[in-house]
C-alpha cells in the first residue's frame, strides 16, 4: 500500500505540476513586463468611497483622511461608511472625519456581503441609481495613496473593465511572521498574478479591499448578491464564469494592517478556507463550462478554478492514506513496522520538502522585486522570508478544519483598534 501511495503521490506532484505550468508565465511577465498604464487624458468619473466597519472606532478616522486628501477633485468622492453591529464609537468617529454613515442591526445576515448589499440599496435610494460611475470597496482598517483614486480612474476610463483591483501594500509587514507571510502572500498575488493576467488579456481577482466595481454592476446585480464567506473571490469568479473583466492597476496603492496574533489569523483564515469551499461547490460547474468556451474568457474561467482548487485536501488524503497504513502496520511483525515507518517517513519528509521549497521561491521573488516597497529592517525582510513556508503551511490544519466544522463570520480586532480600547478601557 505504501508504494501504492508513493505512486500515488508522483502522479500527483506531476498533475498538479502540469495543472499550473500556466503560472511560470505569469512569473516570466511578473518578473519582465511592465504592466498595463492607463489612460493621461482620462476623464474624471464620480465615485463614492465605501467602508463596511464593525467596532473599528480605533482605526477608521485614519482611513477617512487619507480618502480626504486624494489627489482627486473633492466634489467627485463621497465617502460612505456602514457601521455593521458596531457596539462602539464607529459611527460617530466616521461622521467627524466627514463620512456619511448608515448604521445596521442585524443578528442574523451577518457579513460583509450583507453590509455592502445594504448601504448600496440604501444609495441608490437616497442619492440614485446614477449618480455614481463607480464604487470604492475599502476596509475600516486600510490607509490609502495620494494618488489612488487618479491612478485607479485611469484605468477605469478606459472602458475595458467592470471591475479593478490594486497594489496591496502592508502598514505591519515586519511585526512578526504572521503579518509578514499575509503581506509577502497579497505582494506575490498583486506582482505575479493580477499584474501578469492584466498585461495578457485575463481576468483578475479582488482580494477584499481596495477594489473598484462599476456602477453598472451594482445596478444590474439590484445590490450586492455575493454573501458567502469569501464574497470577494465569489464576486471574481462570478465575473469569470460571466465574462466580465476584471483588471489591476499597480500604481494604486493601499496600505493594509495584517493580524499579529495567530488566534486571530486561524480565525479569519479558516473563514477564507470555509468560503472557498462554499465557492467551489456553487462555482466549480460554470467554471468548467467556461473553460470550454476557449480563448482569454477560457483561460480566465481555468486560472480561477485553480485558484479555488482545494488542493490542500489532496495533501491531506495523501498524509492521511499513509497515516492509516502506518497504524495498520502496528499489528504486523517489528520488521514490516520499521520498513512502513520508513517509508512514511519518505513520503511526509518529500511532501513538505516539495511544497517548502515552492513556498520559499514564491516569498524570495517576491521579496526580490518588491524590497523596495517593504519597510523594515534588512535581517527582518531576510528572515521573514524563511518564515513564510511555515506561515503557508498552517493552511494545511486550518483546510481540514474548515472541511469539517461549522464556521461563521467573525470580526478581526486590528491591533491599533484593540490599543485604542485598552486606554479607553483604563481611562
Amino acid at each position: 500500500m505504501l508504494r501504492f501511495l508513493e505512486s500515488l503521490q508522483f502522479v500527483l506532484f506531476v498533475f498538479f505540476t502540469a495543472a499550473y505550468a500556466y503560472q511560470i508565465v505569469y512569473l516570466v511577465v511578473g518578473l519582465l513586463g511592465k504592466g498595463r498604464q492607463g489612460k493621461q487624458d482620462a476623464k474624471l468619473h464620480r465615485y463614492a468611497a465605501i467602508i463596511a466597519a464593525r467596532n473599528e472606532e480605533g482605526v477608521i478616522g485614519d482611513l477617512i483622511q487619507t480618502l480626504k486628501r486624494q489627489d482627486y477633485p473633492e466634489e467627485l468622492l463621497d465617502i460612505f461608511v456602514i457601521a455593521d453591529n458596531c457596539t462602539d464609537g464607529t459611527a460617530d468617529v466616521s461622521r467627524k472625519a466627514g463620512a456619511i454613515v448608515y448604521e445596521r442591526f442585524n443578528k442574523v445576515q451577518v457579513g460583509k456581503g450583507y453590509a455592502l448589499d445594504y448601504l448600496f440599496h440604501h444609495i441608490f435610494e437616497d442619492y440614485g441609481e446614477k449618480t455614481y460611475d463607480g464604487f470604492f470597496v475599502f476596509d475600516a482598517d486600510n490607509l490609502v495613496d495620494p494618488q489612488f483614486v487618479r491612478e485607479m480612474n485611469k484605468m477605469f476610463d478606459t472602458g475595458e473593465y467592470t471591475a479593478l483591483t490594486s497594489y496591496r501594500n502592508s502598514k505591519n509587514f515586519c511585526d512578526n511572521w504572521i503579518s509578514a507571510g499575509y503581506a509577502l502572500w497579497f505582494l506575490r498575488e498583486a506582482r505575479f498574478l493580477n499584474r501578469p493576467r492584466t498585461q495578457l488579456g485575463v481576468n483578475c481577482a479582488v482580494s477584499g479591499t481596495g477594489f473598484l466595481v462599476a456602477a453598472d454592476v451594482i445596478r444590474e446585480e439590484g445590490g450586492w448578491p455575493y454573501h458567502l464567506l469569501t464574497e470577494d473571490i465569489e464576486f471574481s469568479i462570478a465575473c469569470a464564469a460571466r465574462g466580465r473583466k476584471i483588471g489591476y492597476c499597480g500604481t494604486a496603492v493601499i496600505y493594509d494592517e495584517q493580524p499579529i496574533q495567530f488566534r486571530q489569523s486561524w480565525d479569519q483564515r479558516l473563514r477564507w478556507s470555509k468560503g472557498f469551499y462554499q465557492v467551489d461547490a456553487k462555482y466549480t460547474a460554470p467554471l468548467l463550462r467556461g473553460c470550454l468556451r476557449g480563448g482569454r474568457k477560457g483561460v480566465s474561467c481555468y486560472d480561477m478554478l485553480m485558484t479555488v482548487a482545494p488542493c490542500n485536501l489532496v495533501t491531506i488524503g495523501v498524509l492521511g492514506l499513509a497515516l492509516f497504513a502506518c497504524l495498520s502496520s502496528l499489528s504486523q511483525p517489528a520488521f514490516i513496522t520499521y520498513r512502513v515507518l520508513r517509508m512514511l517517513g519518505r513520503i511526509v519528509l518529500s511532501t513538505v520538502k516539495g511544497i517548502s521549497f515552492s513556498l520559499f521561491m514564491f516569498g524570495a521573488f517576491t521579496m526580490g522585486t518588491e524590497w523596495k516597497k517593504i519597510k523594515g529592517s534588512v535581517w527582518k525582510k531576510i528572515l521573514y522570508v524563511f518564515t513564510f513556508p511555515l506561515f503557508m503551511l498552517t493552511y494545511i490544519p486550518i483546510s481540514l478544519v474548515a472541511l469539517v466544522g461549522k464556521v461563521e463570520w467573525k470580526p478581526i480586532r486590528h491591533g491599533l483598534t484593540a490599543k485604542a480600547q485598552n486606554e479607553n478601557e483604563r481611562a
